[in-house]
């Protein structure tokens, strides 16, 4: 039995040393440039494989890396278990939940913009299939599925990150962006998986195929409908009777590593397993989002970088780029996915500024696309030349989204919060205990100073709001907020509590500055203004401490204009 010797291991841990060190290095400073991870890590692959290493010094990339034998194969492995632990990430993100308090708005988006780039990414891969890459003995159909899904599939990670740096992430548009996202990833992730099992079964008969298709199709429907239930069930006995995080963070991968493994055994990929089990793991309420967030940390900052920049090790960017075939990659993909964005937000009701804001925020590629192609390749459906177009699409798609809807909704009044900050809407010492009977308190305060306003409609469309997804931000502060039939201006009330609420935070801090946001329906942008504000003003998390140790109202309103 062939067995890893001293010196193989010796190997293996440098090489896994080093490429996560120049992965993580790279990650961080595409960070410091508002770019994702994903950009450095890829970036650190192609510098360690052939592209660059492999052409400076290729004694040394072959010894690091080499492409066969015991240390290919380690290595090799390690990477499959990095993608499938950042798939059970991917799939945690999924909040079902959300996509159904949605309604009908984030719906209306998720359908147009998987159909409609679906239908023409595929009916141009099956008029030119060579044009686009297509391996000459790869099966016509399956090569067509496989782009279509490639270019109408957008990257859930990135859009959430993207989100997060414009602080819109819990805004309604945010809300509209990140619901259509994850009907984008599900619905994509299972029409990949039944791809896949053509593939694996193409040389056998239909019957098999058949019933790859149809353990499939039921695995993904019993882990989301009963295995959903039961693991929302267990999830609070974990908590119980596990030490925090580590329970939490055991069942996790413990129930993904087991999807992975059922998937594997019917005929498709490990990572269709473990993205399921994700989003059964992460639309469980009994999973806190600190909880989340230290799982997502875990695997996003040691696994993931191993996994991204192992891809540029096999792959040379340089020989197999092609200008043509990127150009038109890009623009099949930026324009069906733009064009299905803006369809769907405007059949939605929404402006047309927020409309476009949509359409390049579902414009995001990023990992999954690149996954995707990575699979493609191995499994031989295309060449080289369209993985290196597909990543370069991927990437390009992640830049320029930010940027794009930065321009979109810039807007030409400034600094509407201290504009709108009265003495009347400041509440100092909250007796509320829970995130419900702070937005009664809130509303019921703004309702008596407003005429015209009904607090229990005015209370339900917030909780209605809050409930979809929950709007605390972090270092001690919330922003429950609604759009409001007949309001005529923006209103903001204060409120301020010494033991704090929970609004389940990403940093598991309890909101101590809450500031309910009530803007006009018939003025969308005020919304996004307002929340951005709040959220850049509240970056230092001292700034809360400070508002905490005011006395009056103009104390505050004294350390907002100083912060602003």
């Amino acid at each position: 039995m062939e067995t890893l010797t001293s010196h193989n291991i010796t190997v293996m841990f440098l090489s896994l040393g080093v490429l996560l060190f120049v992965a993580r290095v790279l990650g961080e400073l595409a960070q410091r440039f508002n770019q994702p991870a994903v950009v450095g890590e890829l970036i650190a692959g192609v510098l360690l494989g052939p592209t660059i290493l492999g052409r400076l010094a290729p004694g040394l990339n072959e010894f690091l890396f080499p492409l066969q034998g015991l240390n290919f194969i380690s290595l090799e492995t390690i990477a499959t278990l990095a993608i499938v632990l950042f798939l059970l990430v991917a799939g945690m993100e999924v909040d079902l939940s959300t996509m159904w308090k949605q309604g009908k708005v984030g719906c209306k988006v998720g359908i147009t913009s998987i159909v409609i780039p679906f239908f023409i990414a595929l009916a141009a891969a099956l008029v030119i299939p060579e044009a686009l890459g297509r391996h000459l003995d790869a099966d016509p159909l399956i090569f067509a599925l496989f782009l279509a899904i490639a270019i109408s599939i957008s990257a859930l990670p990135v859009i959430a990150k993207t989100l997060m740096d414009m602080n819109l992430y819990r805004s309604d548009l945010g809300m509209v962006v990140i619901s259509a996202a994850i009907f984008n990833d599900l619905i994509g992730w299972i029409i990949f998986a039944v791809v896949l099992g053509l593939i694996g079964n193409s040389i056998g008969n239909s019957n098999h195929i058949m019933l790859t298709i149809t353990l499939t199709l039921a695995f993904a429907g019993t882990m989301l409908t009963l295995g959903r239930w039961l693991i929302h069930k267990v999830m609070p006995f974990v908590q119980a009777y596990t030490r925090w995080p580590g329970g939490e963070l055991s069942f996790a991968l413990i129930l993904g590593l087991l999807g992975a493994s059922f998937t594997e055994w019917i005929g498709i990929h490990a990572i269709f397993g473990a993205f399921i089990v994700g989003v059964a793991v992460g639309d469980s309420s009994h999973l806190r989002e600190q909880s989340r967030v230290i799982i997502d940390k875990f695997i996003s900052f040691i696994f993931a970088p191993v996994f991204f920049a192992s891809i540029g090790l096999k792959v040379n960017f340089l020989t197999h780029f092609d200008f043509p075939l990127v150009l038109t990659i890009l623009s099949i993909s930026c324009a069906c996915k733009l064009a299905g964005g803006f369809i769907g937000a405007r059949w939605g009701g929404m402006p047309h500024r927020e409309a476009w804001a949509i359409g390049f925020a579902m414009n995001s590629r990023g990992a999954m696309e690149i996954i995707l192609g990575m699979i493609a390749l191995e499994t031989g459906i295309i060449h080289e030349q369209l993985f290196v177009a597909l990543v370069i699409m991927a990437i390009v798609t992640s830049l320029m989204s930010g940027p794009s809807m930065r321009l979109i909704l810039r807007t030409e009044t400034k600094r509407r919060l201290r504009n709108i900050l009265s003495p009347k809407l400041f509440l100092l010492g909250m007796k509320a205990t829970s995130r419900r009977e702070a937005i009664h308190e809130m509303t019921e305060m703004v309702c008596d100073d407003m005429e015209g306003l009904d607090a229990q409609t005015v209370e339900a469309t917030v909780w209605v709001r809050e409930e979809a997804l929950s709007t605390g931000i972090g270092n001690g502060v919330a922003l429950p907020h609604a759009r409001i039939n007949g309001l005529r201006e923006s209103m903001v009330v204060v409120g301020l509590s010494e033991t704090g609420i929970d609004f389940d935070a990403p940093d598991g801090k309890l909101a101590k500055v809450i500031f309910l946001v009530l803007t006009p329906t018939e003025d969308p942008s005020a919304q996004l203004e307002i929340a951005s504000e709040i959220a850049k003003l509240f970056r230092d998390p001292r700034m809360s401490d400070r508002i905490l140790h005011t006395k009056k109202f103009t104390d505050f309103l004294a350390l907002i204009r100083a912060g602003i």
